[in-house]
């Protein structure tokens, strides 16, 4: 059985095609936080996460783990 390495963070975010849903843990002063959201874009750089909140810019020298993760769950109604 032959396995294949796993890409680097940054070589995964690099791949990704630009709506993809991902999660991103990065270092901030501190520690370490993520965004999750869709990607929006990546160059040699950065890359782009837009949030719930905002569009995230993530330097790739501070991305230490990200994957690709599935679509949110639906949203449910309020109780009447």
């Amino acid at each position: 059985m032959v396995t294949l390495p796993t890409p680097a963070p940054a070589g995964f975010l690099s791949a990704a095609t630009p709506g993809t849903r991902v999660v991103v843990r990065y270092r901030i002063e501190g520690g370490f936080t993520d965004a999750l959201g869709h990607l929006v874009s990546c160059d040699g750089c950065a890359c782009t996460v837009r949030t719930r909140q905002a569009d995230v810019v993530i330097p790739l020298a501070a991305v230490v783990a990200a994957k690709e993760v599935p679509p949110a769950p639906e949203r449910r109604r309020p109780r009447a």
